[in-house]
């Protein structure tokens, strides 16, 4: 864990490691802080993270890529550079290109 990061590097470094990987994704926890939570999400393009619940608070910033973001039976396309809350609802993320996010989320 880090209090400071290269966001450019870690990017790099995970989306080399998802090409690579079996389920065409990595992810790194790049801050922790009590409730706060940083982390790296590098996916190839057509892998999918499932619908999921959503933490109390949270946002998703593209660092790389496209990615489609789907809540309450709509979807949302993400290009780099976009930064968004995320909604309170379950909630699924799938990459249109070869695609980095940064996840940062607050839990109870």
């Amino acid at each position: 864990m880090r209090d400071r990061a290269d966001l450019t590097a870690l990017a790099d470094e995970h989306l080399t490691a998802a090409r690579t990987a079996p389920h065409g994704r990595s992810a790194y926890l790049v801050m922790h802080d009590g409730v706060l939570r940083q982390t790296v999400i590098a996916l190839t393009a057509g892998t999918s993270l499932d619908e999921h619940n959503a933490p109390p608070a949270a946002s998703l910033q593209v660092l790389r890529g496209r990615v489609s973001l789907t809540a309450a039976g709509r979807a949302e396309e993400l290009a780099s550079g976009t930064l968004l809350m995320i909604s309170k609802e379950r909630h699924g993320l799938t990459a249109l290109d070869d695609a980095v996010v940064l996840l940062t989320a607050v839990n109870d």
